[in-house]
């Protein structure tokens, strides 16, 4: 009988504890939802055009990726976006790599090409004046059958939405 009280209590005193735990983390000035978390402080982001320094230039890649990166801060996180110099945080990219490389011999024939793509990241953090600078790359095998400019319309979409959601997490998720 005596037993049983214990458990009880310490139940409840678990409970208790995960409870008061969970309170304090929601005032550490730190707003998170999505695996996002941005400082409270900050609270409008100037995302600049993407540059293409690449030795090979997809024309397309950079304003259509730019474009895809706006969307998702907006539709991601509660930040407000500005083309002026009131920003907290002035977020540029920059296309460092556009290479291509053969991945996969089958018969002595090239049977998939990869495309590699790095981008340089640098924000700036006006309130803490600091400036953070990431690399994210992505590669994307294609079937070497195809010519480059077929390969870059078909691995279009793919290309936009993963290297988006790779400079998205490591600018707001730490990756």
């Amino acid at each position: 009988m005596i037993l049983k009280n214990y458990k009880g209590f310490f139940f409840l005193v678990t409970i208790l504890i995960m409870l008061v735990l969970a309170f304090v983390q929601t005032g550490c000035k730190v707003y998170r939802f999505k695996d996002v978390s941005i400082p409270d402080t900050i609270k409008v982001v100037k995302v600049n055009m993407i540059q293409n320094k690449a030795s090979y230039v997809n024309p397309n890649l950079a304003p259509k990726l730019t474009d895809a990166l706006k969307q998702k801060i907006v539709s991601q996180t509660k930040m407000t976006q500005t083309n002026g110099d009131d920003a907290d945080w002035e977020i540029s990219c920059t296309i460092t790599t556009y290479s291509f490389s053969t991945s996969g011999i089958s018969n002595q024939r090239v049977n998939t090409n990869r495309l590699n793509v790095g981008i340089h990241i640098e924000i700036n953090d006006k309130r803490a004046q600091k400036v953070n600078k990431y690399d994210v790359s992505r590669s994307f095998d294609y079937d070497g059958s195809m010519a480059l400019q077929q390969a870059e319309q078909s691995l279009e979409s793919d290309m936009l939405k993963s290297l988006t959601d790779d400079i998205f997490n490591r600018i707001f998720s730490n990756w």
